[in-house]
């Protein structure tokens, strides 16, 4: 396990986290709140303003139920210390997301290309495909709250040489939800992953959390922390003592109990009143780093 003390840019980070938190609390408690007609005569107006994660865009799921497809584009820089070495990958992908009715969607959460430019390593191909449904439980109109289980279920459709293509397909059961404070909204999400063979790929647990405050419809910045923890061991890539974070269950031989995770900060634009773009720089903070030190998430949901 690399033992290197943090960089200051990794405390920065996690200190820039909690000052936007903090400072977005106080300005939307002081403030006006957003809905200027009674919430209970309009059950929709609250999470008008509302954003989707742009984090772990796989298994972070909005708790709102929402019409929308979402090209996504991410970068990200492997850590030094990966068995690896230095390198980046690239992936691609076109989510979907489709309202049944005003609380059950069908969800295409997994696709995509994945490029993989590693010292030790390099391979394209394609992810994985994973779909499934989510409810809204509760939504609690008044009260500025909802809540949504659902689940995913991943199939080994991807190409081997990026690490997909793997066992016989994973679930993850999830829970997400939202809680509005005026222009300020709390999102969180946690679920786990469950592998049919669990020889060949980890059980992991996953919990993410999104703090966002709706300055105009330009800019909506927002903090995230999304934490990843592998709950056994599995024998496809002995040794290994870390995971691939949302992108890869690698079945890592000596992972079982180790959380790895990222803080991150971005915003969102609304370009037109049914397109938002996102942006996110997120850095890795809990050792060992792994595949991950640090990565860029683009994305444009466009609902409809």
């Amino acid at each position: 396990m690399d033992n290197k003390p943090h960089s200051p840019n990794r405390w920065l980070l996690a200190l820039g986290f909690s000052v936007v938190a903090t400072v977005s609390f106080s300005t939307a408690t002081a403030g006006t709140p957003v809905a200027a007609k009674n919430p209970a005569t309009d059950p929709f107006d609250w999470k008008e303003n509302t954003i989707s994660p742009v984090t772990n865009p796989i298994y972070f799921e909005d708790p709102v139920i929402r019409s929308e497809i979402r090209p996504i584009f991410i970068y990200h820089n492997f850590d030094s210390q990966f068995v690896t070495g230095r390198g980046s990958a690239r992936l691609g992908a076109v989510q979907f997301r489709y309202a049944i009715t005003d609380r059950l969607a069908f969800i295409a959460t997994q696709d995509g290309y994945l490029n993989i430019n590693g010292t030790g390593v390099k391979g394209s191909g394609w992810m994985d495909l994973a779909a499934g449904f989510k409810y809204a439980l509760i939504n609690d109109v008044q009260n500025q709250f909802i809540l949504t289980p659902g689940f995913t279920f991943q199939l080994p459709t991807g190409d081997n040489k990026v690490f997909n293509g793997r066992g016989s397909g994973q679930f993850n059961p999830f829970i997400s939800f939202a809680k509005g404070y005026g222009d300020l909204h709390i999102t969180g999400n946690v679920g786990a992953l469950i592998p049919m063979l669990r020889d060949e790929q980890n059980t992991m647990a996953h919990y993410s959390l999104m703090v966002d405050y709706y300055v105009c419809k330009w800019f909506i910045p927002f903090a995230t922390a999304n934490f990843w923890t592998t709950l056994n061991n599995a024998s496809n890539i002995p040794g290994l003592k870390s995971n691939g974070y949302d992108v890869i269950n690698f079945g890592a031989g000596n992972a079982s109990g180790v959380t790895q995770g990222m803080l991150g900060i971005g915003f969102r634009s609304r370009i037109q009143k049914n397109v938002d773009l996102g942006f996110a720089y997120e850095m890795a903070v809990v050792k060992p780093y792994g595949l991950s030190n640090n990565r860029f998430t683009m994305d444009m949901s466009i609902r409809f």
